[in-house]
């Protein structure tokens, strides 16, 4: 025992501390009197007063018998060990450790239960077995609800799921309940009713989405979490209405699109769904245009539709652009950029659009007639502005086409017609009849090939001719060789320097010490080779391939991967 202690007005300015799980699991189903005995013994446990049973059955008003019951009770839930009957003595347990023993059930005490739980399954010819039966009564035992609570779960239950409903699903709801704290009839029903409400909803939500199925604890919990974040119930119905078909996973994204806008109620959605509509209406007709797919037109909206709406662009102006775009080949970052490019010379209106459009398929029909003559000329934007630069230099459609015959075999036509344009401009030539006999110099060759292709043709040169150089080494080396090998003396001496140059490997990383005499056999070896060679007479640089470039050994690259000089300059 401890020399210190505190003193009687100490303790008496302490606290008991109650643990929560006491409260919300055991005290519902203990009476007054339970609940007085355990909260005395828990503040004597942590003050340690002395007093007897006696003394505090006297104290409480009760008699000693009754304090015995209670004792026994708090035990049956594992909250108490009783240590000794005579004289009493009281171990208190936590409440977490209270998991335990299985309790005895008194079927006294759920007779009338399981008649009217019984009564209601047989109603839909639904039988449960004895185990299932006995867990309800655990749950009941272990849990503060009221048995005509639970009843009231189990018909909630019979009238969802019909003759498939099981004791698991009833179980499982009325858990659910009990973690939120609904415990009374009163209570239970308030929450069923909101259920019965939700189950309204639903249905009409299954009904326009086109899901051909009961609604599902999981679907009202999705139910719950999109009226928490504050959307009306007439808004939800609204945009499953506006999806049609679907899933309560892509009527889930169109909640949260509108839920990060802010926008909650009926009215607010339906505003926002009739110009998203006609946005993604724009979207799919200016795709289609374009000859572009479209998965999910949300991203193409944000990005695109709403900015040319805000600009003030018409649907219809849209479509007469994309019409165009579709002939240079643009997908929707390009119609964007052209869009934006109009914004800046002030071309929004639809009769702005329509001019544009007219001349710029003027100066298509021009490209393509430019096309028709050189061959290759690509159909883009920049190549239309170039039409449209010769014409503000006031050259007719017949000039700028006989710009094009005169630059047929050019490697970029668009360029040298350019370049003959605007030297007929500095010497004020505007007809055929004023072109002076020679002005530029005549068009180049054409080459067909891009830059890279050249460069892949050039690359595929050099390695073919250093791939023969190098080959053609090999193969002397290797007919030296063959020549050699067929007199016996040298093969005999070539096969054992090989043997010995392995044996000395070895050596070296197994047995150092017979390295020495390893390689007095390895020079005998290599001497009879050399005699035998002088017999042939050959040597041992015939046996060895004679690069013609030492540097590169006829490879084009020197040890440290730069490509090496050697290579003839009539042939770059």
């Amino acid at each position: 025992m401890s020399f210190t202690a505190f003193s009687k007005d100490f303790t008496a300015n302490m606290f008991t501390s109650v643990e929560n799980q006491f409260i919300t699991k055991y005290l519902p189903q203990a009476n007054g009197d339970a609940v007085r005995v355990y909260l005395y013994g828990l503040y004597l446990c942590s003050c340690k007063v002395e007093t007897d049973a006696e003394s505090l059955a006297k104290l409480l008003k009760l008699p000693y018998a009754r304090l015995l019951e209670i004792f026994d009770f708090w035990e049956e839930c594992d909250l108490v060990h009783v240590l000794s009957r005579a004289p009493l003595m009281v171990e208190y347990l936590p409440v977490n450790a209270a998991v335990g023993k299985p309790k005895p059930l008194r079927p006294e005490k759920y007779a009338e239960f399981n008649r009217e739980l019984l009564r209601r399954l047989s109603k839909i010819g639904k039988d449960l077995k004895p185990y299932e039966i006995r867990r309800i009564l655990e749950f009941l035992e272990n849990n503060p609800m009221e048995q005509q609570a639970f009843l009231l779960v189990t018909e909630y239950c019979i009238k969802k799921d019909g003759e498939k409903v099981t004791a698991n699903h009833i179980l499982n709801k009325a858990k659910k309940l009990c973690e939120g704290h609904k415990f009374t009839y009163e209570q239970v029903e308030f929450d069923l009713n909101d259920y019965n409400k939700h189950e309204r909803t639903l249905t009409k939500i299954f009904e326009l989405l086109g899901i051909f199925r009961k609604p599902q604890d999981e679907d009202y919990d999705l139910l719950e979490r999109w009226l928490s974040r504050g959307m009306e119930e007439d808004a939800i119905v609204l945009c499953a209405q506006t999806l049609k078909k679907g899933t309560l996973a892509s009527l889930e994204l169109l909640l949260g699109e509108l839920d990060e806008k802010g926008l909650h109620t009926k009215a607010a959605a339906e505003e926002y769904l009739t110009r998203r509509a006609e946005h993604t209406d724009t979207v799919y007709k200016v795709a289609r245009k374009l000859g572009v797919k479209v998965q999910n037109p949300r991203a193409y909206i944000e990005t695109y539709a709403e900015k040319w709406e805000e600009r003030g662009y018409e649907q219809e102006s849209l479509l007469l652009l994309a019409g165009q775009a579709f002939k240079l080949g643009y997908g929707f970052e390009e119609f964007d950029g052209l869009l934006d490019d109009l914004y800046k010379n002030s071309i929004v209106d639809l009769g702005g659009v329509k001019e544009y459009c007219a001349v710029r398929e003027r100066q298509l029909r021009l490209l393509r007639q430019v096309q028709s003559v050189c061959g290759i000329v690509k159909k883009t934007g920049s190549a239309l502005d170039m039409v449209a630069t010769w014409q503000s230099w006031n050259f007719s459609e017949s000039m700028i086409l006989e710009a094009a015959r005169r630059s047929v075999g050019a490697a970029a036509p668009l360029s040298y017609m350019n370049k003959l344009l605007s030297e007929w401009k500095r010497a004020g030539v505007f007809t055929s009849s004023e072109i002076p006999e020679r002005t530029t110099a005549a068009a180049p060759k054409a080459d067909y090939r891009s830059e890279a292709a050249i460069a892949a043709d050039r690359r595929a040169d050099r390695e073919r001719y250093y791939a023969a150089l190098h080959q053609s080494a090999l193969d002397h080396a290797e007919r030296a060789v063959a020549r050699a090998e067929r007199d016996a003396g040298f093969k005999s001496a070539n096969s054992a320097v090989k043997k010995t140059e392995i044996e000395l490997a070895k050596a070296e990383v197994f047995t150092p010490s017979a390295v020495h005499s390893v390689l007095e056999r390895l020079e005998q070896h290599k001497k009879a080779r050399a005699d035998a060679l002088v017999r042939l007479n050959m040597s041992e640089e015939d046996l060895q391939p004679k690069f013609r470039c030492p540097k590169c050994s006829d490879t084009g690259f020197l040890p440290n991967g730069r490509a090496c000089d050697c290579y003839p300059n009539d042939k770059i």
